[in-house]
């Protein structure tokens, strides 16, 4: 009998996750709701991701150093980590998830305990550097933990001849990312933007972050998010720098900025995705926001708005990922070849409001939900994407000395 919403490792972390869950409700708390780029309650609430976050870093494996074994001919099983409310719902069944388990026989455990990048990071840590289990197959993280993972060589090289519907059907611009070249580690399970969201009964409409973050009648009411990619990287293009290719110079700049900014009592509150409650109950007129969020806060409260600031959007990805001593990378790999079938992408995409990284997904969305189709927050355009970007990827030692001066910042 397949096993379902296993939560390992249950640390008081995964508790709060759980209680803001039923707090919430519903579909409207989304895959990044429940404590992404943690910030102060992660590191009040969990031991281990405050070790993740100051740097106990693991043993660096190569691939002669941590071999594998594959046993899927024979063990049709498959156990999946993943973040919560990131997959198709139906009552208790998860209708594409039950569908690859009928089509495939391969019997998927489906954990939702990655609540959290470092606090993740914490929990398979000591097993991954010391080339052990983690009791995992396939798992799911951002751009810049997936990175420090390949880093760290804790990851298995993948098989594209497994998944022909992923070279087929991945979009160009998500083949070829800095961390991971070819994708030989990664496949990307959904995509996102950063920018702006306002709720239009409380104020006028919000066009750049810069607006956001010295308007004096915001003052006091607006939110930026614990995520340090995601502030520092507007803070970055606020002093004209490039948050994609940087000097130390122009990062401590952004940092002066943003503790100006703080000081200047124009942040309320620096937060995960609880500001969807706070747009809504007017306790924040504006705030830096994730776009899958806002698509779903849309549905009870059309007031809220999503907006693309003149310095451009934050692009960002979170990846499937088969860790060392994975017993079932084929399982996995067929597992994500099915998520690349557009059908299945688009009806994966019509519950969680992100950017699909599937061609063909939207064409297939018509038969799905029609009013989603040319949504430009679920299947931008290239010259959507024009004005998007990224933040650099960063080695180990550099990383933790950017968030140790960024949590300093926002009080975290």
């Amino acid at each position: 009998m397949t096993r379902r919403w296993q939560n390992t490792g249950d640390t008081a972390v995964d508790r709060l996750a759980r209680d803001l869950a039923q707090q919430i409700g519903g579909r409207g708390f989304s895959r990044r709701g429940l404590l992404r780029g943690a910030g102060a309650s992660a590191v009040a609430l969990s031991s281990g991701g405050l070790l993740a976050a100051c740097g106990t870093e693991g043993t660096t494996q190569t691939e002669s150093s941590c071999t594998s074994t594959d046993l899927s001919e024979t063990e049709k099983k498959l156990v999946f980590s993943n973040w919560p409310e990131y997959i198709d719902v139906k009552g208790k069944r998860m209708p594409t998830l039950d569908d690859f388990e009928k089509q495939t026989g391969i019997d998927v455990t489906y954990n939702i305990d990655v609540n959290d990048n470092n606090q993740f990071f914490a929990k398979v840590r000591n097993q991954l550097g010391a080339c052990e289990t983690t009791g995992r197959d396939l798992f799911v993280l951002t751009d810049w933990m997936a990175a420090r993972m390949v880093g760290l060589g804790w990851l298995q090289e993948l098989d594209m001849a497994n998944m022909p519907n992923v070279e087929a059907n991945l979009k160009d611009s998500l083949r070829d990312p800095q961390w991971d070249p070819g994708r030989k580690h990664s496949v990307p399970w959904q995509s996102g933007l950063t920018g702006i969201a306002y709720n239009e009964k409380y104020t006028g409409k919000v066009s750049s972050f810069e607006e956001l973050v010295t308007r004096p009648d915001l003052k006091g009411k607006i939110s930026l998010l614990t995520e340090m990619n995601d502030t520092m990287g507007f803070f970055l293009k606020l002093e004209g720098a490039d948050p994609g290719d940087f000097t130390e110079d122009e990062w401590n700049a952004a940092l002066d900025r943003l503790s100006e900014v703080v000081a200047s009592g124009q942040v309320r509150t620096f937060t995960g995705n609880e500001y969807i409650r706070g747009l809504a109950n007017g306790n924040l007129v504006a705030c830096e926001a994730w776009s899958g969020d806002v698509i779903a806060a849309q549905y009870d409260d059309p007031d809220i708005k999503f907006v693309q600031p003149t310095e451009g959007l934050s692009l960002w990805s979170d990846n499937m990922l088969v860790p060392n001593k994975a017993d079932h990378r084929a399982n996995a790999e067929q597992l994500m070849n099915y998520y690349y079938d557009p059908e299945v992408a688009a009806r994966l995409a019509a519950w969680v409001n992100y950017i699909c990284p599937v061609d063909g997904a939207e064409e297939a969305m018509a038969s799905v939900d029609e009013s989603l189709v040319g949504n430009p927050l679920i299947f931008p355009t290239e010259d959507d994407l024009s004005s998007t970007f990224a933040f650099k990827s960063l080695d180990t030692k550099t990383r933790e000395q950017y968030d140790k001066a960024f949590n300093q910042v926002i009080g975290a």
